[in-house]
């Protein structure tokens, strides 16, 4: 909701002679809490009454957090705009203990993400990871009643949603690498609106736009969703596009990364290539444990 309000007050300041409602909606995704996304259908469960809304004509735009859309759309819908990206690193979330570091081996973590999941069972073996869904008041919740040591979730949510204070530290893509289009928003609309597309296109961030192409680039060719442990987080620095990515198992025991450049106004090239560098070190054999 904060998202959809975000976007309706950009709309108003571009277009104030005009009317901008919110039609809210609840999601398979928000109400199915008592199992992994990776167990009940993936991403798609956070869009999919979405674009029947558009489909049926409720709505004429979806606002996204681009994380939680599937690589490849439905026919008949595309992605008009991406903001400017927010913090995409993850965020370590305790009341006892300030690093990732500093709990003691049995210590139980939560998180929703197999990546998350096999970035921590990587380098902190000894730790406990059980799955925790929810909004993010559900998820502090249970933090709050020590049903967790400590959580990990998105900074850009808690910094959207005035909670800047509940992170106790941001850990850095070499530590955690983010997921493909963290932090980022998008918005979908109905393929043959070509005149709403273009009074989305100003709220378009081209950086932001170019980086999470590249990401999702990647993530498509490995057929990214929830249901695997895939990361790949995408830079800019003057002409020049960066990206790392890793894929692995989700207990952290195997993992092929990679780190490559290119220009940036190429990126699904360089997705792919950072893709055909991860095969080459037997990404494939690796995902295939995962299934």
């Amino acid at each position: 909701m904060w998202q959809a309000e975000h976007v309706r007050e950009k709309l108003l300041a571009l277009y104030p002679q005009s009317t901008v409602e919110i039609l809210g909606m609840t999601t398979r995704g928000d109400q199915i809490l008592d199992r992994t996304l990776s167990k009940v259908g993936g991403k798609g469960l956070f869009v999919k009454e979405l674009e029947l809304a558009i489909a049926e004509g409720r709505a004429d735009l979806a606002v996204h957090s681009l994380k939680d859309v599937p690589m490849d759309l439905p026919e008949g819908f595309d992605l008009a705009a991406v903001l400017e990206r927010e913090d995409a690193r993850d965020a370590f979330v305790s009341n006892d203990y300030a690093t990732l570091a500093d709990l003691p081996d049995g210590a139980v973590v939560g998180t929703s993400s197999l990546r998350r999941q096999a970035l921590i069972a990587a380098r902190y073996p000894g730790l406990v990871i059980r799955p925790l869904r929810g909004n993010l008041d559900t998820r502090l919740g249970k933090l709050d009643r020590n049903e967790y040591a400590a959580i990990i979730l998105a900074a850009a949510g808690l910094k959207r949603l005035g909670l800047p204070e509940r992170i106790r530290a941001l850990l850095d893509p070499e530590q955690s690498l983010p997921a493909p289009g963290q932090g980022a928003m998008a918005i979908e609309i109905a393929s043959g609106r070509a005149e709403l597309r273009e009074l989305l296109a100003p709220l378009n961030h081209l950086p932001t736009a170019r980086a999470v192409t590249a990401e999702r680039t990647l993530s498509r060719t490995f057929g990214g969703s929830c249901q695997i442990p895939l990361a790949a987080y995408a830079t800019i620095t003057g002409d020049t596009l960066r990206m790392r990515a890793m894929v692995a198992t989700p207990d952290g025991r195997r993992i092929a990364a990679a780190d490559e450049s290119g220009p940036a106004d190429a990126p699904e090239a360089l997705g792919r290539r950072i893709a055909d560098a991860l095969i080459a070190r037997d990404a494939a054999a690796i995902l295939a444990a995962c299934a």
